[in-house]
């Protein structure tokens, strides 16, 4: 059972990052842990259009649309996500979680001048080869409404069991990517990041530079991995009413150069011109 507990606004983020950088030594992660039991409630919630502006160039969605961009309630439900899992009730550390995979069920297009209540809470906590990963859901209403929900996992890497499926917390196989057409090359500046961060106020050290990055063992800054979805999906299109599935394969480095594909069932992925494969995903008209 979930206790609620409504806010009066969004929490901020720097404090929140501190917070979970300063618990992260201390935690002992487990797939049978103890997690918060906690719905975080922000009713009255209106986007700020200045905000949304931003991360819109950044991501490459249009300006100026009626309707908010599919990614970006993800955006206004992160500092509640955060809030939960910088706790000290939470049992995975905040450095170095990974977001491996995001599902968003939209049912209905998403006015950028609407008013909104946002709940954010913990699904549960699963075993995985790697480690133990966290599902955290994101809803958004109106009118009581259920409009988009989305269900993000996290990793967090330690010794596990041996001959788990890498994927034992995802309820259905992502799309593989496979040999799909490519349909565009981007090159990536070594400032999205920042530029990603300064939008949606997600200001991981890992995005931002290389010197910082280099202190969480990564030679390069690498881009947000909800930067990379936004953009494919900002290219690739989604209906009003879709479901979107994404899964993080490996991390884009900045400066960089990526491969976007797709085909005409709803796949996509992005590659590095090596073939690493970045990310894989699929758009599909919800039934």
């Amino acid at each position: 059972m979930l206790s609620a507990v409504t806010l009066t606004a969004a929490p901020a983020l720097g404090p929140l990052l501190a917070r979970g950088a300063l618990h992260s030594p201390f935690k002992r992660p487990a797939a049978d842990a103890a997690f918060p039991r906690t719905r975080l409630v922000l009713p009255g919630l209106r986007v700020d259009l200045v905000r949304l502006a931003a991360y819109e160039r950044v991501c490459g969605f249009p300006t100026g649309e009626p309707d908010l961009p599919v990614t970006y309630p993800h955006v206004l439900g992160f500092p509640l996500a955060m809030r939960l899992m910088s706790g000290r009730d939470f049992p995975l550390p905040l450095l170095g979680l990974v977001h491996t995979s995001i599902e968003i069920v939209r049912t209905g297009a998403l006015p950028a001048g609407g008013e909104y209540e946002l709940a954010v809470w913990i699904q549960g906590l699963a075993p995985h080869r790697r480690g133990t990963e966290a599902a955290v859901v994101t809803a958004l209403r109106s009118g009581g409404s259920l409009l988009w929900e989305s269900r993000s996992t996290y990793l967090a890497r330690h010794p596990a069991r041996p001959g788990l499926p890498s994927d034992a917390a995802h309820p259905a196989p992502l799309p593989e990517g496979g040999a799909l057409p490519v349909l565009a090359e981007w090159r990536l500046a070594g400032d999205v990041g920042r530029r990603y961060g300064a939008a949606s106020g997600d200001r991981n050290p890992i995005h931002l530079h290389p010197l910082t990055a280099r202190l969480f063992g990564f030679p390069r800054a690498i881009a947000h991995g909800m930067w990379t979805a936004a953009r494919c999906l900002a290219a690739h299109g989604t209906p009003d009413a879709a479901v979107v599935r994404v899964r993080f394969r490996a991390p884009v480095p900045l400066p960089g150069t990526v491969a976007y594909g797709a085909d005409g069932t709803g796949r996509f992925a992005l590659r590095a011109p090596s073939g690493t494969l970045h990310l894989t995903g699929e758009v599909q008209p919800l039934p």
